[in-house]
């Protein structure tokens, strides 16, 4: 049975010999203790999920940090290996350069052996284009990951505002 403080106020005892039936008036308490009972239970049970709901937005708001210092990182490092991959491109053309330069020189007899260098260095420089494009392409999976992610989060996030406003 719900009571509402109404119900209390409004609750008219009957009047007997000695005062107010006691059985009437015991019935009613117990009534009244069974109401603020099932309120504290639900009290206790609303302040459990508000706890456990902030442990989760805390764990998210740390998982968010954690993406974020990878995100950066990632950047960091790839800005990093286009430096040091423009880097070793500079040096690879400019010794193939003075390589090919000095070849031609020497003699024509020497031509095949150049052209063999030149093939190798473009050789690797595909490989590096290869590597790089790669990386770059791992890492934006990882950039479209966390946004699924944060996506989910915000979602979430969403679900808890709700709950505590309808609380």
């Amino acid at each position: 049975m719900k009571m509402t403080p109404l119900d209390i106020l409004q609750h008219k005892f009957k009047i007997s010999f000695r005062g107010f039936d006691v059985r009437e008036v015991d019935g009613f308490l117990g009534d009244i203790a069974d109401a603020f009972q099932l309120l504290m239970n639900e009290n206790e049970t609303l302040k459990n999920e508000i706890e456990k709901l902030k442990q989760d937005i805390t764990e998210y708001l740390n998982r968010e940090e954690t993406f974020k210092l990878a995100l950066l990182n990632s950047q960091s490092v790839m800005e990093q290996m286009k430096d040091n991959a423009q880097k070793s491109a500079e040096v690879i053309i400019a010794d193939a350069e003075v390589k090919a330069e000095k070849i031609l020189n020497r003699a024509n007899s020497r031509l095949f052996r150049l052209q063999e260098d030149i093939s190798e260095l473009k050789r690797q420089r595909i490989q590096m284009e290869v590597r790089i494009s790669s990386v770059i392409d791992a890492h934006s999976k990882l950039l479209e990951m966390g946004r699924g992610e944060q996506k989910e989060m915000d979602e979430e996030d969403a679900k808890v505002k709700l709950l505590v406003q309808s609380a």
